[in-house]
């Protein structure tokens, strides 16, 4: 296999080495450089795979001055390949001050599918998946988290965000301050790996069995947690009707309407009548 001057965007396993896809080992071995956010534990994949090819670190804290070393390395005709730790690069990882710069400098960019955690945990969650939103990483401190809670509480999506081991319990509990005990949930951990496991019930539920078996505070956590669900079809989250006055300030209250009811989930015709109930 012959790859051209671009960028490669690879995914790598999240735990099970024979979710590299053939098409990924050909890219990485066929390419001239492969940027790693960790050389030494890539190093352990390549190996696996009898890849040679000559790596160079790139993370959070070299990114921005490193990206034009290897947009040089594409001038001068060189392909490069992107990976992760695990899973597909950007998706809470680095690359992308590399991806805009290479992009904005006139290179291809291309990018192969591969494993996420995060698609990985909701296709066998359950959750509603026609509509979710991928939040990352909750802040570290108890504010910065409540608050970012606070504003997606009303959020009628599934909300999938990843966690650490040392934080989950906190992560656990600020969700069920916020959004309430009752709000059904599901925890995936260890996704691939012989310890992969699935906690499904309510945000109180799987508090409490985590807080009461140690071994589910170990390991790669995904937490997807049910969107908002209105008590009755009329009831419209306060988030909503703020977009809809503001959106009918430009734009007529039918298109309007629409426009909220996309966004948030709900009927178009319980929004146009409170629009009309409010003068907008």
């Amino acid at each position: 296999m012959s790859v051209s001057v671009a960028l490669y965007i690879v995914p790598t396993p999240i735990g099970n080495l024979g979710d590299l896809t053939p098409r990924a080992i050909e890219v990485l071995s066929t390419v001239s450089l492969i940027a790693c956010e960790d050389t030494r534990h890539s190093g352990k994949l390549l190996s696996h795979f009898n890849i040679t090819t000559r790596t160079m670190a790139l993370h959070d804290h070299n990114e921005r001055a490193r990206a034009q070393w290897f947009i040089d390395k594409l001038q001068a005709g060189e392909s490069v390949a992107l990976i992760s730790d695990a899973g597909t690069p950007l998706i809470s990882d680095p690359g992308y001050h590399l991806v805009s710069q290479v992009r904005a400098a006139g290179f291809q960019v291309v990018p192969l599918p591969g494993a996420c955690a995060a698609i990985t945990a909701l296709s066998a969650s359950g959750l509603p998946s026609d509509r979710f939103s991928f939040e990352g990483f909750l802040p570290a401190k108890d504010k910065a988290r409540t608050d970012k809670l606070e504003s997606l509480k009303e959020d009628s999506r599934t909300l999938i965000f990843y966690e650490s081991p040392h934080r989950i319990l906190y992560s656990l509990a600020a969700l069920e301050q916020v959004f309430g005990a009752e709000r059904p949930m599901v925890m995936a951990r260890e996704l691939t790996k012989t310890f992969e496991t699935f906690l499904s019930g309510t945000i109180g539920e799987i508090r409490q069995q985590v807080e009461a078996d140690p071994n589910q505070q170990k390991g790669e956590i995904v937490l997807m947690c049910h969107g908002h669900v209105c008590a009755d079809d009329d009831a419209i989250p306060a988030k909503a009707l703020d977009t809809l006055q503001r959106l009918c300030g430009e734009l007529p209250l039918k298109k309007a309407a629409a426009i909220t009811a996309d966004i948030y989930g709900l009927k178009k015709n319980a929004l146009y009548k409170q629009g009309l109930e409010q003068g907008w």
